[in-house]
């Protein structure tokens, strides 16, 4: 089971990586609210067919009173609804950070989450050991490298927003963490869709004017991010972090800042410079060591 949903985490970071080229292209048509709205309705349209087709073929449901049945429902509508009120927030920024930096560098920042997550737990009462800090200490080193420009250091609003998505979809795990073991996962990622598409809708006709014209020209990213990074990959995710820790679903899902840098290079002619991949090594190397398991205490 574990390895069946280690496997779903790493299908999902793949696609995620590559798909920060489909979003920063379509960036180029429409606003990053549109864009969201876009691909969430696209990716609640996938699953409507999955969810049934597994309501016709699934296995029996277990005897529940009408209570339990009331309880299941409202746990799931509250889940999708915090996790696509999330997911939103999450998505908007990162496509807003997409505006200011280049793929491999939103990529890595997003990444960051591997290390919000511990840190997060804090607040509940989760301790961090050496080793956490330690990791936080190198990321900070490689986010200095990551953003020198011009012999500087410059902590520029692509950075910002970089390091805002990677908090958010921190919290996005965190919540997926939470509703995955108490709700079907399919069915909660198309409320989370649903959710999603009305919230960055309403921002979209607020703040931007967006033309059925400049849509169709982006059909493409809109689509693939829409199929495969919303409907295949968020669903994954959901399907695949259900009895795994937060951690260790967080350390698989960040190699997308991996494949990110690589997509943004061939794809997109985003060469990062020898500095850049320095501090991308060290950001690598301390989400790495955030996830090193560390050894057990001798008991007396």
């Amino acid at each position: 089971m574990k390895l069946r949903n280690s496997l779903l985490l790493l299908i999902t970071a793949t696609i995620w990586g590559t798909a920060f080229v489909a979003q920063s292209v379509g960036m180029d048509y429409v606003g990053p609210m549109t864009y969201v709205c876009a691909r969430s309705i696209i990716g609640m349209i996938v699953l409507l067919p999955v969810i049934a087709v597994l309501n016709r073929v699934g296995p029996p449901r277990a005897a529940e009173t009408p209570e339990e049945r009331r309880k299941g429902r409202k746990t799931l509508v509250i889940g999708g609804v915090c996790c696509g009120a999330v997911l939103c927030i999450a998505s908007c920024t990162q496509q807003l950070t997409l505006l200011h930096t280049t793929v491999g560098k939103a990529g890595f920042m997003t990444a960051c989450y591997i290390l919000v997550v511990p840190l997060i737990g804090l607040l509940f009462g989760r301790r961090c050991g050496l080793k956490h800090w330690c990791s936080v200490a190198i990321a900070l080193a490689g986010l200095y490298f990551l953003c020198m420009t011009g012999g500087g250091f410059s902590l520029d609003l692509g950075t910002l927003l970089g390091l805002c998505c990677a908090f958010l979809f921190s919290c996005h795990i965190l919540v997926i963490d939470y509703f995955s073991t108490r709700v079907n996962g399919v069915k909660m990622s198309c409320i989370q869709f649903f959710t999603c598409a009305v919230l960055a809708g309403i921002g979209m006709l607020l703040f931007e004017q967006p033309t059925w014209a400049n849509i169709l020209a982006a059909w493409k990213p809109i689509l693939y991010a829409g199929a495969m990074s919303s409907g295949v990959a968020y669903t994954f995710q959901i399907i695949g972090q259900k009895g795994l820790r937060p951690t260790i679903a967080s350390l698989i899902m960040s190699l997308e800042s991996v494949i990110s840098a690589i997509s943004g290079w061939l794809l997109l002619d985003q060469a990062l410079s020898a500095r850049e991949i320095f501090g991308c090594v060290l950001m690598f190397g301390a989400i790495v060591l955030a996830q090193l398991p560390e050894k057990r205490r001798a008991q007396a």
